[in-house]
């Protein structure tokens, strides 16, 4: 068995407002007392977050770029408005440089 876990923030995930699903499903701020702050960084600072899978198969993946339909696609999935998606919590990007998105 392999396991594989993604961690908001990181290549395969990189919407730090997942973290928000994750406190409200496991009540972590009452049931072992980690916050969130605004910028959704964990206290105490030591703290880690994430889904964790384990399966025979399962492989690592990171997400490099996306393109304009594919983040406006997510903004939409996530009740977002645009400009959220491009200067929020999920992207930087050179779009001078850059015909796409680059997390």
């Amino acid at each position: 068995m392999q396991v594989s876990d993604l961690l908001p923030g990181y290549p395969a995930c990189p919407d730090h407002t997942e973290k928000k699903l994750l406190w409200s499903l496991l009540d972590l701020e009452d049931k072992i007392g980690i916050t969130l702050t605004e910028s959704m960084a964990m206290h105490p600072a030591a703290s880690v977050s994430g889904w964790y899978f384990l399966h025979i198969r399962i492989q690592y993946f990171g997400i490099s770029e996306i393109h304009e339909d594919q983040l406006t696609d997510y903004c939409t999935r996530k009740k977002w408005d645009l400009s959220t998606g491009k200067n929020g919590w999920v992207l930087s990007c050179n779009r001078e440089k850059y015909n796409c998105i680059y997390f």
